[in-house]
């Protein structure tokens, strides 16, 4: 299997349908074999249905569902962990990031990259429509956090837009804990402790609404992660020297 693709989705019902369609009309497209792992992070069990639905009959195309809601890294994690792909991707549900940017996410996993990443913040990036309100500052002052903390050098940590080598992921999803926003932080932190090649792309983000994330509520709790993560790494590497 050369390609694992995870959407996790949160109250996506109403939107996720149409985004197994598209993308797998786009996969069906690509001269690999392919994978789709749709996993629903609780809640109603319309968007369940909805999802295996447009998924039809394919036999390559799964549903999974959390019991309760976990947390967007609890959900990548568990989706990469389940996946059998040679390359492991995961995109966010509402395709604000789309998912034709997969074909530079495999190039540079071509010329040798273990760790891709999309960045909105590259030259060559291209922003349509508006951002949520407040979502700009917000970002900008995690990203010092970050940059101060956890992982400096990348200037954009949270696009939701990443892929693995299944080596890579491996090694990385099988140690992360954090369940929630700072998964992102952590997944990179770990992908340079072990000394993963991690190139950053540059991508087209199309904002058209319907983020569930709370920018004041979900900021401290992403603050509290980072903190967290650099907390837990530094107490482990001190055991293991």
């Amino acid at each position: 299997m050369k390609l694992s693709l995870v959407i996790p989705a949160y109250n996506e019902a109403g939107r996720i349908g149409g985004t197994v369609t598209h993308v797998c009309a786009y996969l069906d497209q690509q001269p690999y074999d392919w994978e789709l792992i749709v996993v629903i992070d609780g809640g109603p069990k319309a968007a369940a249905e909805e999802a295996r639905a447009a998924a039809g009959s394919r036999s390559n195309v799964r549903v999974i569902e959390n019991d309760v809601n976990r947390g967007k890294g609890y959900s990548v994690r568990r989706g990469f962990l389940e996946a059998t792909g040679d390359r492991r991707v995961f995109i966010d549900a509402d395709l604000s990031l789309p998912i034709e940017g997969l074909a530079g996410m495999m190039a540079r996993f071509d010329a040798g990259a273990d760790v891709v990443i999309a960045s909105r913040t590259l030259p060559g990036s291209r922003v349509e429509g508006a951002a949520p309100a407040g979502r700009g500052l917000m970002s900008k002052v995690f990203n010092l956090a970050v940059q101060a903390v956890a992982v400096p050098g990348i200037a954009d940590t949270q696009c939701g837009f990443k892929g693995f080598t299944s080596r890579a992921a491996q090694a990385i999803f099988s140690v992360a804990q954090s369940d929630r926003f700072g998964f992102d932080v952590e997944a990179l932190y770990l992908a340079r402790k072990h000394g993963f090649r991690i190139d950053e792309l540059p991508v087209t983000v199309r904002y058209h609404g319907g983020s569930s994330v709370n920018r004041l509520s979900d900021g401290v709790r992403m603050f509290a992660d980072i903190l967290a993560i650099r907390k837990r790494h530094k107490a482990e590497d001190k055991r293991q020297n």
